[in-house]
């Protein structure tokens, strides 16, 4: 079974294009569904998968941000299951329909990839449903909170927490996969100097036990959650000090001792210069 069950009723699947996870959490209404995968055909395995498991019908659908491999198979989904609601945080679904062009030029671009012709095909069916800081989803005899902890590998991140059994799906705010390094998504749209107190907030909503399913990667706990906050604390450190030595933005990946590998980082030094305050920066000396 692609669904392994990590608490009662919360299963996960972990899919090799991109190294994504979607889970499934039951309540006396259904089933709720948390990120889509990335295009039409992709959601077919998923909603396959979804039925094998033998638990229901999905009622409820999360996107954790706007990045399409997370939501582009919402269509499907609702070709599955009718007219189900769509729940994103109020950023990432405006920002949904923009950046579904924005990837799709780049599929133009990429005329060798398997994928391509998946991706251009897929219909787009953004979230309709929306908040600002906080939602609790009304499952019958359990309850699902989504939360807006405030930006980092977008500006619309949410986290998902299942309380009654100690679970949180922490989206790409937390990323494990080997296929990256576990290096945390720092992609043009990021807020590294944010980053890290959004993850002080979703340690606010765990504990020792908590089983946390980050968006891409395996299923981890609180102490992997503690480290790799620490390390985006010492990425964005890192960028207030070679800033405020006037270290100009195009030496800086170069100058930095980082603690993730160089190779990713290059929008995290440009995003992250760009973000900070005149005041944190000193003209570089001629």
């Amino acid at each position: 079974m692609p669904f392994t069950e990590i608490a009662d009723r919360v299963w996960v699947a972990r899919y090799a294009w991109f190294d994504v996870n979607v889970t499934v959490v039951r309540g006396d209404r259904g089933l709720l569904v948390v990120d889509t995968h990335a295009s039409a055909v992709a959601a077919r395995e998923v909603v396959d998968d979804i039925r094998a498991l033998g638990a229901g019908d999905v009622v409820e659908v999360v996107n954790t941000h706007e990045h399409f491999d997370h939501w582009f198979g919402n269509g499907t989904l609702r070709e599955a299951y009718g007219e189900v609601p769509i729940h994103a945080h109020e950023t990432a679904a405006a920002a949904m329909l923009e950046s579904a062009a924005r990837v799709k030029g780049l599929y133009d671009d990429e005329p060798d990839d398997p994928r391509r012709a998946e991706v251009q095909a897929t219909d787009l069916v953004a979230a309709d449903q929306t908040f600002s800081s906080a939602r609790v989803v009304d499952l019958g005899d359990r309850y699902v909170e989504l939360v807006h902890p405030g930006r980092g590998h977008t500006s619309g991140d949410l986290v998902v927490r299942v309380p009654d059994v100690d679970v949180l799906l922490a989206g790409d705010l937390l990323e494990e996969s080997a296929a990256r390094d576990a290096t945390p998504g720092f992609g043009p749209d990021c807020w590294p100097l944010e980053w890290p107190l959004s993850l002080d907030v979703v340690l606010g909503l765990v504990t020792t036990a908590t089983v946390v399913v980050p968006g891409h990667g395996a299923v981890v706990g609180r102490e992997f959650l503690e480290d790799q906050r620490n390390d985006i604390g010492i990425l964005a450190e890192t960028l207030r000090d070679l800033a405020g030595r006037g270290v100009p933005v195009r030496d800086a990946l170069a100058t930095g001792d980082w603690p993730f590998p160089e190779k990713y980082l290059a929008d995290a030094v440009r995003r992250g210069y760009e973000q900070l305050p005149r005041a944190q920066k000193r003209l570089p000396l001629l």
